[in-house]
């Protein structure tokens, strides 16, 4: 046996030195699991009640305005004759005949309108269309946007100048003026364009719609690509990048595989923000008559259809402001929510 150490004395402790048994091993093991980006962005979006909420509700729209209306008996260019301007849940004459010889007739949930069209469906069908040109004016812009930005922000100097005064440039030009310009100018080529086979669309969403998308890659990406640029000049700093560079990668490499890659988190919250402000500028297009064209639906015309009959029927314009006030709200939290489980600087 040993002797206890003094309390000065440099000599060893031998019990000090006795293996820990597994309980203790267990108990010393307070490592985090490993996760990767996404993984930990997704468990700290699915804490969100908030954007959780939000995106069930993205959910149920989608439900309603896609899903629904290819089941729905009600087409929304179906006439109805001796149908006009019912209340919502009201029948005509010749329904409640056909109901009093036991016929079955689907009800009319929010009315009709004064052509005698089921105004339900034309609701969904319009925040379809303002669904999809949300989409698609975001998912032109985020492609027109990063890639314009990416360029500018990795060759900085003269070229980041020149390319960024282009875009001070564009921001002043008023988006409206030039959607009634190019209506107007490409009215009759759209139009001849739209009678080819291939090209059918065009005449069924007609010119003002295509004009309007026409705008959103002329002028609404300005945003975006100034958000990638200042993330690119950041990330072009990085080891990765001047290893790249060593290596020999080409230029284009490096901006498709290597920054803007890394800025994925950023490009999904910024586009998920701007689908929202998409859909209030062609909601407010169509208001003013520069939409669709009749008779397919949007809801900013049907809101502006709405009007004339507004203290008789409020309910025609509640129903798509409404649903417009919600899918705006919807994806502005939603966008919030991937914000804060995307970004880094947010983590607590």
């Amino acid at each position: 046996m040993l002797a206890k150490n003094k309390p000065l004395s440099l000599q060893l402790n031998v019990d000090d030195f006795v293996k820990a048994s597994a309980q203790e091993k267990e108990s010393l093991v307070v490592m985090r699991e490993s996760v990767s980006f996404w993984k930990d962005g997704i468990r700290r979006f699915r804490r969100n009640k908030i954007a959780m909420t939000a995106l069930s509700i993205v959910l149920f729209i989608v439900v309603l305005c896609f899903i629904v209306p290819a089941f729905y008996p009600y087409k929304y260019e179906q006439q109805i004759k001796g149908s006009e301007r019912l209340a919502p849940m009201q029948y005509s004459a010749a329904e409640m005949q056909k109901i009093e010889a036991g016929e079955s007739v689907f009800p009319h949930f929010l009315g009709t309108d004064q052509n005698g069209r089921d105004y339900a469906i034309r609701v969904m069908v319009g925040g379809r269309v303002s669904m999809m040109v949300g989409i698609v004016a975001s998912f032109l812009i985020l492609i027109i946007g990063s890639l314009y930005g990416a360029i500018a922000g990795y060759f900085g100097g003269v070229v980041d100048l020149v390319m960024m005064r282009i875009v001070d440039i564009i921001y002043t030009v008023p988006d409206v003026l030039i959607i009634i310009l190019l209506a107007q100018t490409l009215k009759f080529p759209l139009r001849a364009l739209g009678e080819v086979p291939l090209f059918g669309w065009i005449q069924r969403l007609g010119p003002n719609m295509v004009s309007m998308f026409i705008v959103f890659a002329l002028l609404y990406w300005v945003g975006m690509a100034r958000i990638v640029r200042s993330q690119i000049m950041v990330l072009k700093q990085n080891e990765y990048v001047t290893a790249a560079k060593a290596l020999g990668a080409r230029k284009r490499r490096i901006i498709g595989k290597h920054l803007i890659t890394n800025c994925i988190g950023t490009l999904i919250v910024t586009t998920t923000l701007q689908i929202p402000s998409s859909i209030f500028t062609e909601s407010f297009l169509s208001f003013l008559g520069l939409g669709v064209q009749a008779p397919m639906p949007s809801l900013g015309s049907l809101a502006s259809s709405a009007l004339n009959g507004f203290q008789t029927f409020p309910e025609k314009l509640f129903a798509p402001a409404a649903l417009i006030f919600v899918i705006i709200l919807s994806f502005n939290l939603l966008g919030d929510g991937l914000r804060d489980a995307f970004d880094p600087k947010l983590k607590s």
